[in-house]
């Protein structure tokens, strides 16, 4: 007779969400041992998981009169783009990316259309004819929506939406509509508020008397008593209190900015190197981080599925403590609105030692992924002053790559490293790696510390290397390789000066 024991580690399911090794049922073993207690990723993909849009809500034009003023609800949509430059391949790759952006905002993709032009339409963005075809797909699919890869302008959302009968919405709105179901924190809340006000403000527009105009002071010959009123439409009113909403928005932001760079200053000043993983959505950041550091931070197989940077402390091979930072993912076109409203959380980039680039072996066109998240860290540390740190990329999801692709990769980008977080390849070597980078980043200095200082003999044994070490009657002599902020912290005890307590 078969035994109908359990294998503990056959009880992790990661088929139910599409989440890669983030959906556990049993004990799991993490880096202290066997455990049955979720972690706090786990938690949250729970809790995402539980909330599903509800089938059947209509967005048709007919049965609304005011489209902007309620959340997306997307469920059967068709995906329409314009193709105006680089290969097909590189289109199609943009659609299937569009495709996976619709998805994580909960709905289904029924049908996708290319068009090629020189440039979008500047009335329709596809031109009337191919906004006419449109208009039968949707017919015939049954959709309620229609998705542009690209940002409309409010002249061409109106004039679209007039041909094809059905809620237009474009890329931007789609990514900020992500932002917002995922977003968990109070500052991550308070950013993408901020962002979808920028984004709404320019394209408030209604139908009927809720928009008509009031009469003001004097009502003229037409008017009389009770139409006298503040002069003012509705949608001016609701612009104005959109502005005054988005400006105690941003007064939050800087209150808490401050108490991110307060943090930041902590752990720098503390000596302890500081890593940022930065890379496409969904390119296994948060699997990396969760390796590298034994965390339990959110993972799902889904496309901005961390917002809120976390840090997490981890030791080297050499025992040295380092801290990972896992930061918001990016993706070509990332909205202006998001980048600027994201401002705080991006400047994790721009105080880390070193920055951990993560790219998606297994996607069509890593070197596009490259180049997107290139560009806005460029235009984050271009502002902020400080020079760019060194940069280390880390090719991820090798398991899932052909051997011939995996090959051509390897010419392509000979200075990365090569792993795959979900079966633990490459993670040592990447250790090790690690540890070579974070040590060319040293100082070798040469103090004399007296033996009251003990603290700074301590932080040296934590977060630098030892060369040599010698008791004297005057202190401790020590010979070492420490981060530049702890040499910064030792400089007046140089071996060259007296030791004074």
């Amino acid at each position: 007779m078969e035994s109908t024991e359990t294998d503990p580690v056959a009880t992790v399911d990661d088929t139910d969400t599409g989440a890669r090794g983030a959906n556990v049922s049993g004990p799991v073993f993490r880096r202290g041992g066997w455990s049955t207690d979720p972690t706090t990723g786990e938690l949250q993909l729970d809790e995402r998981s539980a909330l599903r849009r509800i089938a059947g809500l209509s967005t048709e034009l007919t049965d609304i009169t005011e489209v902007e003023y309620r959340q997306l609800r997307l469920e059967r949509v068709v995906l329409v783009g314009v193709w105006t430059e680089g290969s097909v391949a590189r289109a199609e790759a943009s659609m299937a990316e569009l495709a996976q952006l619709a998805e994580t905002a909960g709905s289904e993709v029924l049908e996708a259309l290319i068009q090629r032009r020189d440039r979008p339409d500047p009335a329709t963005y596809i031109g009337s004819g191919k906004a006419e075809e449109l208009r039968a797909v949707v017919l015939a699919t049954g959709a309620d929506t229609v998705i542009c890869d690209g940002e409309l302008t409010p002249a061409q959302l109106t004039a679209l939406e007039k041909v094809v009968k059905v809620k237009v919405v474009d890329r931007t709105a789609l990514i900020l509509d992500i932002f917002a179901q995922h977003a968990t924190s109070r500052e991550g809340k308070a950013q993408v508020a901020l962002a979808q006000m920028e984004y709404m403000l320019p394209r408030l527009r209604g139908w009927g008397e809720s928009m008509s105009r009031q009469a003001g002071g004097r009502a003229g010959s037409n008017g009389g008593v009770g139409l006298r009123g503040p002069g003012e439409t509705k949608i001016e009113t609701d612009r104005r209190r959109i502005r005054e909403r988005m400006a105690k928005l941003r007064r939050e932001i800087r209150e808490m900015k401050t108490a991110r760079d307060t943090k930041r200053a902590r752990r720098t000043s503390s000596g302890v190197p500081s890593v940022a993983i930065v890379g496409y959505t969904n390119a296994g950041k948060s699997s990396l981080m969760n390796v590298l550091t034994g965390s339990g931070v959110l993972v799902q197989d889904a496309l901005f599925a961390t917002l809120d940077p976390t840090t997490r402390r981890a030791e080297l091979e050499d025992g040295r403590e380092v801290v990972f930072t896992d930061t918001v993912g990016f993706v070509r076109h990332l909205p202006t609105q998001l980048i600027e409203a994201f401002r705080s959380t991006l400047e994790e980039v721009t105080g880390a030692d070193l920055l951990l680039h993560v790219v998606d072996g297994s996607d069509t066109l890593p070197a596009e992924q490259i180049k997107a998240v290139r560009e806005v860290i460029t235009d984050v540390i271009r502002e902020s002053g400080h020079p760019a740190p060194p940069e280390l990329l880390v090719v991820n999801k090798i398991d899932e790559v052909d051997p011939v692709e995996l090959t051509r990769l390897r010419g392509l980008l000979p200075g990365a490293e090569f792993v795959s977080a979900h079966k633990d390849l490459g993670i040592d070597r990447l250790r090790t790696r690690l540890d070579e980078v974070l040590g060319g980043l040293d100082v070798e200095i040469s103090v004399l510390l007296p033996y009251t200082r003990g603290d700074l003999l301590a932080r040296i044994h934590a977060d630098g290397r030892i060369l040599r070490s010698e008791h004297t009657e005057n202190g401790t002599r020590v010979q070492a390789r420490v981060p530049s902020s702890l040499a910064a912290a030792l400089s007046g005890y140089a071996h060259a000066g007296t030791a004074q307590a």
